[in-house]
């Protein structure tokens, strides 16, 4: 009898373990996610020259990718399944299969490329070669360079425009924003901003770009119908993450050395509010509907929720050490933050804005890219 007992209670403990793995897994799936689609995160590891694969479903690292000296700048690529990134200081953009977790293809760019956009069709990608003073176009099915032109003096990065007819670049050296044409590459015009810029944010309707300027403290705002500045606004400190809304009504630029960020009113280009968030606010992400701005905290190690429409801030989510990029997954169930110094990835359960589970990556992680596919 005692034995007719245990066999029937290890069978109903073994059917209510299914159970909870069963509902476990359904709570880690996003809703919109079918069995037969993938989503996993792809993080840069500039220590090692990696690129690490976390699946998002199980909440686990499946994979290394040896790319190159200082991978940086990674972009999930928006019509093939691919993330792109680049080599800083091997001067190439790398192409990563995301189906395989394989490297594809590496592409000679120039000498210490950041990032790389792509034209909204994503037929093409652009990359600004820092070192060689360079822009090139690359026609993103064969991976080939099918233009390139000259910049001004150190160029941070390239960025196209919503409308993909025009590419900007921010000359560090030059103080200058080059606009150049997406198709042809030939110049279209040079306006000068405040000193060193480096990220740029364009309106959704391509009239105006603001450029962050780490050597004067200022945002510049260019009109880009006219080609000409419309004006310098000064910030409290040196400007790091621009945060832009999605209808392009409002400005979140982070400001470490100021413990906090300013809103710039995008319609009136002006500062219309200074918020104090922590230690070093540094970097960001906003849901798509822009009702929530989550802030990376690099000496805190936190980040911090933000109601846009209140200005409230939520309770911080202490991550790990020295925080930066952020991302939250397309269903905006899942935000991600990468710790530098900790080597690791925190993942955040938006419902409950809580601490769901650190994944270990590489060495000095740095940039952060999601793939569904």
């Amino acid at each position: 009898m005692l034995r007719r007992l245990n066999y029937r209670l290890i069978v109903l403990l073994a059917l209510l373990a299914g159970m909870a793995t069963i509902l476990i897994v359904q709570e880690r799936r996003p809703s919109f996610l079918r069995p037969d689609l993938r989503l996993d995160a792809f993080v840069a590891n500039t220590g090692d020259g990696t690129v690490s694969v976390l699946d998002l479903i199980r909440l686990e690292k499946i994979a290394t990718i040896s790319v190159g000296p200082s991978p940086s700048g990674l972009r999930a690529h928006p019509k093939l399944n691919q993330v792109w990134g680049v080599s800083t200081d091997g001067g190439y953009a790398i192409v990563i299969d995301a189906a395989t977790g394989s490297l594809a293809q590496r592409i000679p760019v120039g000498a210490n490329p950041f990032a790389v956009d792509f034209s909204p069709d994503g037929s093409h990608a652009y990359v600004a070669a820092s070192g060689s003073a360079s822009l090139v176009a690359i026609d993103c099915l064969s991976g080939r360079v099918i233009g390139r032109a000259r910049t001004g003096r150190r160029p941070w990065l390239a960025r196209v425009t919503p409308d993909g007819k025009q590419v900007l670049v921010p000359n560090r050296d030059d103080s200058t924003v080059e606009i150049f044409d997406a198709t042809t590459l030939s110049l279209l015009g040079t306006v000068s901003v405040a000193s060193h810029p480096e990220q740029v944010a364009v309106l959704p309707d391509n009239s105006v770009a603001f450029v962050s300027a780490t050597g004067s403290n200022q945002v510049s705002a260019v009109d880009l119908r006219r080609r000409v500045l419309i004006a310098n606004l000064s910030l409290t400190g040196v400007p790091a993450a621009l945060l832009l809304k999605p209808d392009g009504g409002e400005l979140y630029v982070t400001i470490p050395e100021a413990h906090g960020l300013e809103i710039i009113d995008t319609w009136r280009t002006e500062i219309s509010q200074s918020m104090v968030l922590g230690s070093a606010p540094t970097d960001g992400t906003m849901t798509p509907d822009a009702s929530l701005v989550y802030v990376s905290d690099a000496i805190a190690g936190r980040v911090t929720p933000i109601e846009t429409a209140t200005r409230h801030l939520l309770s911080p989510i202490t991550v790990g050490r020295r925080p930066g990029p952020c991302a939250l997954d397309p269903s905006g169930d899942l935000l991600l933050a990468v710790n530098e110094d900790s080597g690791e990835v925190a993942v955040i359960r938006v419902r409950t804005q809580s601490l769901i589970t650190l994944i270990p990556v590489g060495s000095r992680p740095r940039s952060l890219a999601i793939k569904l596919f």
